[in-house]
């Protein structure tokens, strides 16, 4: 029993890994900041449930547990809150989200110069 448990939480730590170095990757490929903020708050969201997921499975049931279970919570309520905070202050200075237009040319919404 003890070795599924070792198993299912390595699965667990990598796959949490995984999406947290897809994230960093989101980070610095997508083109504007909405996209890059989709990367931050959703996928490395995800990431670290997993990662905390397997170390759950490690630690059993204890005090470790209990904390563990208390980042899960501060996490999943404050990621959305700072990714909204974050995206609201991006429109109040002005920026667009990036849209592909009929051409397949990306340009930011509301550039007028882009239309015929």
């Amino acid at each position: 029993m003890a070795l599924v448990l070792d198993i299912l939480s390595w699965i667990s730590i990598l796959i949490g890994a995984a999406f947290c170095l897809i994230g960093g990757i989101g980070l610095l490929r997508l083109p504007d900041v909405f996209s890059r903020m989709h990367a931050a708050g959703i996928v490395d969201t995800v990431g670290v449930v997993f990662i905390v997921l397997g170390l759950l499975l490690q630690a059993g049931w204890s005090m470790a547990a209990i904390k563990l279970l208390l980042i899960v919570f501060f996490v999943l309520y404050t990621s959305p809150v700072s990714t909204h905070a974050l995206a609201q202050a991006a429109v109040s200075v002005g920026a667009r989200p990036w849209v592909v237009d009929e051409d397949d040319e990306p340009t930011e919404k509301g550039d007028e110069s882009s239309k015929t």
